[in-house]
């Protein structure tokens, strides 16, 4: 490609890691982001499988270990605080429920943004609102007004993609709605989880939980199966509103969480969802992570996804001058690696937001027997498609490309 240009949408996790990768092959990547500065907090991603090798080739494994959570692993709670069953970090090889590592999505983001600052070009505060394609290039519109042309655009942009929507179709096409709603947003640390990830759940298909972060904070996370609801995404008061009137008589912690919830700077509310595209490119526009594949929060494997993805994309785009074979060929060797990791956990959205107690006994007893003869074999299975891609070194490029020295 002569013009060596890509704007990417989306200043989180797969966007920057799509950057870093670009710029050490010799593009020239720009990331316009609609927030006005990197974004803090948000819930806890964990590195899994082959995404960790794909950090540590881009040299920031020390700074993703300095700033992750001492998180001991999940502990199933009933109302009264009860612990009814557990599963430690360090379970199924650190790839269990919480992983071995665990991070906050802001702190990773700062992590992946420090390492691209310098010789990446970041518009925070503005958006893309147009794309023309021609044979060349694509005219940009932003919502600032000006007007620019790249070689390519990628969609990091998550599951609410503008990229997507503008260049692919209405978002009713692509995202699946799993059956329910949750909420998450930072609270003090109660100084009583000693390290864990407390869950609890209530009949009705009510799940509460609150996790440990650094810093004197706890992430609580509410959440509630529902049919699709119609709420306006950007009126936080209504989302609280719907969250209190669903979670009210929960019972356990919920009143404190609830009570704590409208001081939250970071609340963040959506339904639980998956993205699924048939082709994640058209013409010179390209999809990563949630934008274009995206298994829920009950998978565990969206941030893995992003960060594979996104190193994939940049290697296929280095080693040919065919945008269109190089995008074929990213779908193609993330193809089998997507399809596990888009697969849900055993009983799905009642999986983890069981109707009755006598659903929720079976949990925990579940729970129980995960690391237990022969359920362990079984539930290893799910947690094996961390691993479930050998990726391909692009450290012999065509002449013209930066090698990039994969370690």
């Amino acid at each position: 490609m002569k013009d060596k240009t890509v704007l990417i949408s989306g200043g989180g996790i797969a966007g920057p890691a799509l950057a870093y990768w670009l710029r050490r092959y010799g593009f020239e990547p720009t990331i316009v982001e609609r927030a006005p500065a990197p974004r803090a907090g948000g819930h806890a991603v964990d590195l899994r499988g082959v995404a960790r090798d794909v950090v540590e080739w881009m040299g920031v494994m020390p700074e993703v270990r300095r700033d992750s959570v001492d998180e001991r692993g999940l502990a199933l709670v009933g109302r009264n605080g009860r612990r009814l069953a557990s599963l430690p970090a360090e379970a199924f090889g650190g790839e269990g429920i919480v992983a071995e590592i665990e991070i906050m999505r802001g702190d990773l983001s700062r992590i992946f943004y420090d390492a691209t600052r310098e010789g990446v070009e970041y518009l925070f505060g503005d958006r893309i609102v147009s794309l023309t394609q021609g044979e060349d290039g694509v005219e940009v519109g932003f919502a600032s007004g000006t007007v620019r042309r790249f070689g390519l655009v990628v969609g990091a942009d998550g599951t609410r993609s503008a990229v997507r929507r503008l260049a692919f179709g209405p978002e009713s096409e692509y995202v699946r709605h799993l059956g329910a709603y949750t909420a998450y947003f930072t609270v003090p640390d109660p100084g009583d989880l000693e390290n864990w990830f407390l869950m609890y759940n209530a009949p009705g298909g009510l799940v509460a939980g609150i996790r440990p972060e650094r810093g004197g904070t706890a992430k609580a996370s509410l959440s509630f199966t529902s049919a699709p609801l119609d709420y306006d995404r950007l009126d936080a008061v209504e989302q609280q509103r719907i969250l209190a009137g669903r979670m009210a008589e929960a019972g356990w912690r919920v009143p404190s969480l609830l009570a704590a919830m409208p001081a939250a700077r970071d609340f963040y509310f959506d339904e639980v969802c998956q993205v699924r595209v048939d082709r994640w490119w058209r013409g010179r526009v390209a999809l990563v992570g949630d934008a274009g594949y995206c298994g829920s929060p009950l998978t565990g494997l969206g941030t893995s996804m992003s960060i594979v993805g996104a190193y994939i994309l940049a290697g296929e785009l280095a080693s040919t001058d065919d945008h269109e074979a190089a995008f074929s060929r990213y779908q193609e060797e993330m193809r089998d690696y997507v399809a596990a990791g888009m697969q849900l956990p055993p009983g799905g959205i009642n999986g983890f937001a069981p109707r009755s107690q006598l659903m929720i006994s079976l949990r925990a007893l579940s729970m129980r027997m995960m690391t237990r003869w022969p359920l362990r074999r079984l539930i290893a299975k799910q947690f094996e498609k961390s691993e479930g891609i050998v990726l391909k070194s692009y450290s012999r490029l065509p002449s013209g490309h930066a090698d990039t020295a994969n370690r």
